[in-house]
C-alpha cells in the first residue's frame, strides 16, 4: 500500500507541529521550506487539517499553524484515512471496468489488506511518531546550518580600512 504525496506531507505538517513550541505558530511557507515540499501543496493540506481540528490555523500578519490537542493523540491510521479518502486501493469500476468484478478475490484481499495497513498504523499516535531520535531531526528544520564555505569573511579591504 502506498499513500499520497498529500497524505505523507500531511503526516510529516503534522509531526512538525507537535514539536514546535506550545507559544509558535509556523506559517505554511515555513513548513514548506522545512520540510523541502511546495508551498502551494502545503497550504492545501493544512487547509484540510483545519477542516479535520488537527490543526488551529490564523490568517494575516500575526497568522500561522498549530497543532490541536486532537492533533497530538489523533492515532495515525485515522489521519491517513482521512486524508487518503474512503477510496479502495483499486478502481474496478474506472473508465473500462474489471471484467474479473464479477467473480474476482482479489478485490476482497486487497481491502483486508488496506483495512490491516491502517489497523497498524492506529496503533500509533502522531505525538509517539515524534520521539526520539525523530523529535531532534524535526526540531532542526527550522534552525540554519552553517557550513564553512556559508561563513562571511571580512577583511581589512572589505571595509576600506587597508
Amino acid at each position: 500500500m502506498q499513500l499520497t504525496r498529500f497524505t505523507d506531507i500531511g503526516l510529516r505538517v503534522v509531526m512538525r507541529l507537535v514539536t514546535a513550541p506550545a507559544d509558535t505558530a509556523l506559517t505554511s511557507r515555513d513548513l514548506a521550506a522545512e520540510l523541502a515540499v511546495p508551498y502551494t501543496h502545503v497550504a492545501k493540506v493544512v487547509s484540510r487539517l483545519a477542516e479535520l481540528g488537527i490543526v488551529h490555523s490564523r490568517r494575516g500578519r500575526t497568522g500561522g499553524v498549530a497543532i490541536t490537542e486532537l492533533g497530538r493523540t489523533a492515532r495515525v491510521g485515522w489521519l491517513a484515512r482521512k486524508l487518503e479518502g474512503e477510496g479502495e486501493v483499486v478502481d474496478c469500476e474506472g473508465p473500462q471496468p474489471c471484467p474479473l468484478k464479477g467473480a474476482c478475490r482479489l478485490r476482497k484481499a486487497l481491502a483486508q489488506a488496506q483495512a490491516a495497513f491502517y489497523d497498524a498504523l492506529d496503533e500509533h499516535t502522531i505525538d509517539e511518531l515524534t520521539g526520539p531520535p525523530t523529535r531532534a531531526t524535526l526540531l532542526s528544520l527550522g534552525k540554519p546550518t552553517w557550513t564553512s564555505s556559508s561563513v562571511l569573511k571580512i577583511t581589512d579591504t572589505d571595509v576600506g580600512t587597508g
